[in-house]
């Protein structure tokens, strides 16, 4: 129902602002759990994207029941909102790109994230092994640009370490280092 105008001094009319409209949250009533949790997860799904065993330990950390969790992240799953093989796919060729992480350490990374082990072993299956090689050339290339005037040997073990710490393995490593130092001008013979 509409405020009847008040009279000012003057004896004009003035408009009488309306009475604010009740603010749901101050409800007497206890909000409902699956609520809470619910915003909880799309709070840190807009932030980033989360695994789901992420997002069951940010609703334990916030004291939320299991059941409710498992609850809302289930109707989420359905939705297409929490997805461990496309966030999977996503760190895959993130990391990748942007850390040159080979399989192995890809695969660690996924498995820290919380990631089911058949969805890991799925992801790194579509990670072709030339691609792989490639990556560890130009990361052995960018970091030969830095190792001018060494002698062969230091520059050798410390590409070989750079790429065993980002997950390559031996035999990849072996072979694009060898590669490397053998074009690399300052090894030439003249």
């Amino acid at each position: 129902m509409p405020t009847p105008p008040s009279r000012s001094r003057r004896g004009r009319l003035k408009a009488v602002p309306p009475a604010p409209p009740e603010d749901p949250r101050r409800d007497d009533r206890e909000p409902d759990p699956h609520d809470i949790a619910r915003a909880i997860v799309l709070r840190q799904l807009t932030m980033a994207p989360r695994s789901r065993k992420q997002l069951e330990d940010k609703l334990a950390a916030k004291g939320c029941d299991p059941q409710v969790a498992g609850t809302v992240l289930d109707r989420l799953e359905q939705v297409g909102l929490v997805n461990d093989a496309a966030y999977a796919d996503t760190i895959v060729r993130s990391q990748q790109t942007g850390r040159g992480l080979a399989k192995r350490a890809l695969g660690q990374e996924l498995r820290r994230k919380g990631i089911d082990d058949e969805v890991v072993a799925d992801a790194l299956e579509r990670i072709d092994p030339e691609d792989e090689a490639d990556r560890a050339r130009e990361l052995v290339a960018k970091k030969l640009r830095t190792m001018h005037g060494l002698d062969a040997q230091v520059q050798t073990r410390r590409l070989a370490g750079m790429l065993a710490r980002k997950g390559y393995s031996s035999s990849v490593s072996w072979q694009v280092i060898r590669e490397a130092i053998a074009d690399a001008p300052e090894h030439q013979r003249d």
